[in-house]
Order: C-alpha cells, then structure tokens, then sequence
C-alpha cells in the first residue's frame, strides 16, 4: 500500500509561508518515512520549491500560477481550478500504473472534486480516497452555517459523501457531517492535527534576548497571536481584550504575526489600538517561515494569545505548547488541548491571564513545563501519523 499526500497548491511544499495544510501534508510525509511506508507527495509545480528531500511528484501549471500566493481572490479561486484539473490528470495516469491499491489523501475539496468528477469511476476503485476536512466553518453550529456551506461549500460536500473515508479534527464537524450530510459514522473519523516536536521546542534565554532584540521589543513582556490577518482570526478582538492588561504592565505589548489577507481589517487593528490608546503596545511583526523561524517567535512570548471565530484544529496553539509556551484560548470553538492551554472567555480574558500568568512565577513555569510535556506525550506527529496509517489499512480490509 502506498500513500499518496495531496498537496493543495495553494503554496508548495515544503511551506515557506504559515499555510497550515502544507505543514500537515508534509509532516505525515515525514512521519510515514519514519516508519517505512511508501508514500509520495503530489504537489503543484515550483520553481522555487524551499530545499527539501521529501518524495515530490510535480503537478506542472502555467508560471504565472505558481506565483505565491497568501490572497484569497479571483486569481487564488482560479489557481485552484487550473491545479484541480492538472492534478486530476496526473493522479489518473499513476493510477493506470499501479498494481496494487493506493491511499489517495485529499486536503482541499477543489482537488477532490474535479478528481471525482475528471476520474472514471473505475479507476477511482483502485484507490482508497480519503479526505482531511481542514475546513473550521463545520464546527460552528449548523443552523448558523448551513446555507452557507450549502452555497460556498457544494464542492466539499459532493467531496465528502463520495470519499471512501473522511477524516475530521474535532468532535462538533464530526456531528455535523454524520447527522446532517448523512454520512456513515463508521466512515467519519475523527484525528487532531500534530506538532513537530523537534522543530517546536524551548530555546535558550541568550536565543530569546537576540530574537527580541532583532524585533526591537528587548526588555518587553510578550502576548503572541500567529495568524493571518483578517476578521475570522481577530486580532482586533484580541486587542480589546487584553487592552486593560496593556494598560496595567508598563512592559507588556501585543504582538502578532501572520500574512496580511485584509489590508481593511489590518487597518481595523490599528484603528482598534488606537482608540483604545494603547497604540503604542501593539506591533505587528510581519511574515516568518514557518519551522525555525517561527519557533522563535513563539519562545519571545510569555503566553500566545488564540482568538478566531472559527477553526478545525488550531496549529499555532499546539505549536505554541510544544514551544513551551502556553496558549490563551478565547474563543467560541470548544478546544482544550488540555495541560498548558487556558481556556478563558471575553470576560475573563483579564483575570485568567493575571492569575495564571504574572501573579506567580514559579506556578506560571509549571504552566510552561506541563505544556511541552503535553505535546510530546499527546500531539507528535508520529502519534498522529499512526492513527492515520491504522485507519487507511482498515479501510482497505
């Protein structure tokens, strides 16, 4: 059996900018290797694909879509059409020359489609076709989404009814697809996303100091939030929020990082900080490639700060805990990644964060401990890789 990773072309493999899907497709691929199992990479061409020694299969398009590419426009919408086809193709010529049946594993419900519409039937059959719905939307309550899903989202559920298997990242899309796509529960499988836990790990205090000092926050106290830019992730929520926490410790700032999707809602968070007259505790840190780098952006923070309306399964806060750093929850998504996450609501923001966070050093040190423990005991991409791998032999059986 071999397994082949879908990349979703939205950006290549191995991913040079925070695009969560590639980052998993790529870890599992490593993890698989790790075991011994065949697999592949299908991933959209690159010119200037990032240093790498993974199993690629090129999926070639016209140069001017394998520009990069973090918008979510016309041209995002139909660099994904043109990608779908190609790779629809590709993956019908590999099936034609398999012998035995292969793992085909989908993370974007474009490429699923046009492969189940482009792919005869009886080719298909040779694969078991899965899919890793990424799609934060299905956790929200269905009678506040279900139009829109039903309008935005036909191709993922046309995707999901007609995969083999559909693997999800949290109990409330679980519900959601069972009860009210109709899918059989025994295909809909639910597996949390991993961490590296090599990658994402403590640094040394000397390798803290210079990353602050090349930030030019040095001698600050640091809130975090990682993420794009625009309404769903709120970073102009977040500043509400922690804004009488700003006010109240002179060395405390708000930082975020994250590629600028809204140049509106950007201009939302500065305006939002400056209202609140704490303009000056907000700095927005730009773009880091996501491994090293990013690790250490994690490791200047105190606490990173996770505010999104939506999500599946949160990467920058299992990221965060690896790091050693815990992550404050303030969301309406019901997540508790349990040891070094504090889950707090609007109201709490301020408390919570003080109690557990600047009132007791040595207690908010156990915090930190508890958290990269966590990750490593519970969220290692081996761990996840496993489960994914004993469900795809138990599909095939």
């Amino acid at each position: 059996m071999k397994i082949y990773e879908i990349g979703t072309g939205y950006t290549p493999i191995p991913a040079q900018v925070a695009a969560a899907t590639e980052s998993v497709v790529e870890e599992l691929t490593k993890s698989y290797i790790g075991m011994d199992q065949p697999v592949e990479i299908i991933d959209i061409s690159a010119p200037k694909r990032a240093k790498h020694n993974l199993p690629i299969t090129e999926v070639s398009v016209p140069s001017f879509f394998t520009k990069e590419d973090v918008s979510l426009g016309i041209v995002h919408k139909i660099k994904r059409v043109v990608y779908s086809v190609a790779l629809a193709y590709k993956l019908k010529r590999i099936l034609k020359n398999e012998n035995e049946k292969a793992v085909l594993h989908f993370h974007n419900q474009y490429n699923l489609f046009f492969f189940l519409k482009l792919v005869p039937k009886k080719l298909r059959a040779k694969a078991l076709v899965a899919y890793t719905n990424h799609n934060g939307m299905w956790s929200k309550n269905w009678n506040d989404v279900k139009d829109l899903l039903y309008k935005r989202y036909f191709q993922e559920i046309f995707s999901m009814k007609n995969a083999d298997q559909v693997f999800v990242l949290n109990e409330e899309t679980r519900k959601n697809v069972i009860e009210q796509l109709g899918i059989e529960a025994e295909r809909v499988i639910k597996i949390s996303n991993g961490v590296n836990t090599d990658i994402y790990c403590p640094i040394s205090q000397s390798e803290i100091e210079e990353t602050k000092k090349k930030y030019k926050i040095n001698g600050k106290k640091v809130i975090l939030q990682v993420g794009s830019v625009y309404e769903n992730k709120g970073q102009a929520r977040a500043v509400e929020m922690l804004s009488p926490l700003l006010k109240k410790h002179d060395e405390l700032i708000y930082a975020y990082v994250g590629g600028i999707v809204s140049q509106e809602y950007s201009e939302t968070v500065r305006k939002t900080a400056e209202s609140l007259g704490v303009s000056d505790k907000v700095v927005y840190l730009g773009t880091a490639v996501p491994g090293t780098e990013m690790n250490r952006l994690y490791n200047i923070a105190d606490i990173t700060f996770f505010a999104s309306e939506y999500e599946g399964f949160p990467l920058v806060c299992i990221e965060s805990v690896s790091a050693g750093v815990p992550v404050v929850i303030c969301s309406d998504i019901n997540i508790d990644l349990g040891p070094g996450c504090i889950v707090t609501s609007k109201e709490k923001t301020e408390s919570d964060i003080e109690k557990k966070v600047f009132s007791c050093y040595d207690e908010y040190k156990k915090l930190c401990l508890s958290a990269r423990e966590n990750a490593e005991n519970n969220y290692s991409w081996q761990k996840i890789a496993r489960k994914y791998l004993t469900a795809f032999i138990e599909g095939e059986n």
